[in-house]
């Protein structure tokens, strides 16, 4: 993940003017009276993300997935999905462990309607994902080299 560019300096030098021959010290001499000598210099430059800025991709990354992974859950609810398939299956049992902490913090952890069902430990679930994400990341602001 790092950005690589070339950069090219020219460094012209001028001869030395004598102030005191010259009728007018502020005019600026034609172009062919400045350029004595030229250079051009090659060099590589390297910018790649700093550890802080590494860290907070993978914090958002991995509470992506586990923010991914509840609303799935959400939707899979509501939409009465056959829990005998094995994605539908496997959804529901990754997602049980960040929904876990959460559950029993309202009277009712899910409202249901028919078949279907609001899982509302997982809504406060994606909430309090969220907000220890945010918290994370605040700190690894504080660690940043960046301004």
């Amino acid at each position: 993940m790092s950005d690589q560019r070339v950069v090219e300096r020219q460094s012209v030098t001028t001869p030395s003017s004598d102030t005191t021959t010259t009728p007018y010290p502020d005019t600026v001499p034609s172009p062919a009276e400045t350029v004595t000598q030229g250079s051009v210099v090659s060099e590589t430059v390297r910018h790649a993300p700093s550890g802080a800025e590494v860290a907070r991709r993978w914090v958002v990354f991995i509470f992506g997935i586990v923010q991914a992974l509840i609303a799935v859950r959400i939707v899979l609810l509501l939409a009465d999905a056959n829990q005998a398939n094995q994605l539908v299956r496997f959804i529901y049992d990754v997602s049980a462990i960040f929904v876990a902490p959460f559950e029993g913090l309202l009277h009712s952890n899910a409202v249901r309607s028919g078949v279907s069902v609001l899982d509302l430990a997982a809504l406060v679930a994606i909430i309090g994902w969220t907000i220890l994400e945010a918290l994370i990341l605040a700190g690894v602001r504080i660690a940043r080299r960046e301004p």
